[in-house]
C-alpha cells in the first residue's frame, strides 16, 4: 500500500493583510478535506513566508499559527522577491510533497486535489497551467504571450501560462538546491530539473482584494532577469548585427568612395544626421543588452544569500 504523502503548502505573502485571513480560512478547508480524503497525511502544513512585509501580514500569520498548529511561518528580515520568499519555504521546511501558491489565491486551489492524484500516479513536478487569461487587461494578455515566444525563440524552456503554482516532490526539491546562481527565474529552473512532469489546468480566479504584486515595472525586469539568466542569445545576436552593420558600413564607405570620384558627392545634413542617430540608437541598445548580462555577472559574484530568516513559527 503506498504510503501517504506528507504536503506543505507554501504561500508567499508581501502586504497581504487585506486578503491573508481569508485565504487561509480556504486552504484550511482545502487542508482538511484532502487529510480526510486520505490523499495527504495529518501532519501536512500550511507555510506562510512574510517577505518583508510593511502591513500586518506577520501578525495574521502569528495569529493564524496560534489557532492552527499546522500553519507555521517563516518571516524574512526585509523583501527580498517573491521568487526567495518561495525558496525560503522550499528549503526550509521538511515534507514528501511541496505545492507553492499566491496568497490572493486566483490560481484556484481546488485542482491542488489533481495535482496531488498526478503524483500518486508517477509524477514529480505537476505544473498549474491556465486555460486561458480572459481575466488580464488586454496589455497583460498579449505581452505575456510576446514574452513566452520571445523566451521560446531564445531557446529558454517555459510552460506556457504557468506562473509559480506548482507541486514538486521532496526529490525534486533536493535538487533545485543544487541550482547555487543568484538569478533565479524559477519558472526556467523548474524545467531543468528534468523529473517526469504533467500539467493540471484551471480557471484564473478574480482577485477579491487587495491589489497585484506585479506591476508593469515589476514584469519588465522579472522578464529581462528570466531572459539574461537563461540565454545567451542575445549576446550572440549582437555579435551577428556588428558583423551585418560593419558589412553595410564597408559597402557605403566603396558607394561614397566612388560617388567622390565622379563628383557626385552631395553634402546633406539631413542623411548624415539619420545615420548618426540610426548607429548611436543601436550602439546604445547593445550596451544596454550586455549591461544586463554584467549586472547578473555583478549580482552571481558576490554570492549574497538568497534571502535571511528573521523568524520562525514551528
Amino acid at each position: 500500500m503506498q504510503k501517504t504523502a506528507q504536503l506543505a503548502l507554501i504561500i508567499p505573502c508581501y502586504n497581504e493583510e487585506e486578503i491573508l485571513n481569508s485565504s487561509i480560512t480556504k486552504l484550511n478547508k482545502i487542508l482538511a478535506s484532502l487529510i480526510k480524503q486520505n490523499l495527504i497525511s495529518s501532519d501536512s502544513r500550511i507555510v506562510l513566508v512574510n517577505d518583508g512585509s510593511k502591513d500586518k501580514t506577520w501578525e495574521i500569520i502569528e495569529n493564524a499559527h496560534k489557532k492552527h498548529p499546522h500553519i507555521t511561518g517563516i518571516c524574512l528580515s526585509r523583501n527580498f522577491g517573491h521568487q526567495e520568499a518561495l525558496l525560503a519555504g522550499l528549503y526550509n521546511t521538511k515534507a514528501d510533497i511541496y505545492i507553492t501558491l499566491d496568497a490572493d489565491l486566483q490560481d484556484d486551489p481546488s485542482v491542488i486535489k489533481n495535482m496531488i492524484k498526478e503524483y500518486y500516479n508517477g509524477y514529480e513536478i505537476v505544473y498549474g497551467v491556465r486555460k486561458k487569461r480572459t481575466t488580464d487587461t488586454f496589455f497583460k494578455r498579449n505581452s505575456a504571450l510576446l514574452f513566452y515566444k520571445i523566451m521560446k525563440i531564445l531557446g529558454v524552456e517555459l510552460v506556457a501560462n504557468h506562473a509559480d503554482f506548482r507541486l514538486l516532490s521532496s526529490r525534486a526539491v533536493e535538487t533545485m538546491s543544487t541550482f547555487k546562481e543568484k538569478n533565479l527565474f524559477l519558472r526556467a529552473v523548474v524545467p531543468l530539473v528534468g523529473y517526469k512532469s504533467t500539467n493540471v489546468y484551471y480557471d484564473r480566479l478574480e482577485r477579491t482584494a487587495g491589489t497585484t504584486k506585479y506591476p508593469l515595472k515589476k514584469m519588465i525586469l522579472f522578464a529581462l532577469k528570466g531572459i539574461s539568466s537563461f540565454s545567451a542569445v542575445p549576446l550572440h545576436l549582437i555579435t551577428l548585427s556588428g558583423a551585418l552593420i560593419s558589412l553595410l558600413s564597408f559597402f557605403l564607405m566603396i558607394w561614397t568612395f566612388i560617388a567622390y570620384i565622379n563628383d557626385s558627392t552631395i553634402v546633406g545634413w539631413a542623411s548624415l544626421m539619420s545615420a548618426i542617430t540610426f548607429f548611436s540608437g543601436i550602439t546604445i541598445l547593445f550596451m544596454g543588452i550586455i549591461g544586463e548580462y554584467i549586472a547578473s555577472i555583478f549580482i552571481e559574484v558576490k554570492n549574497r544569500p538568497l534571502y535571511i530568516i528573521d523568524k520562525v513559527l514551528k
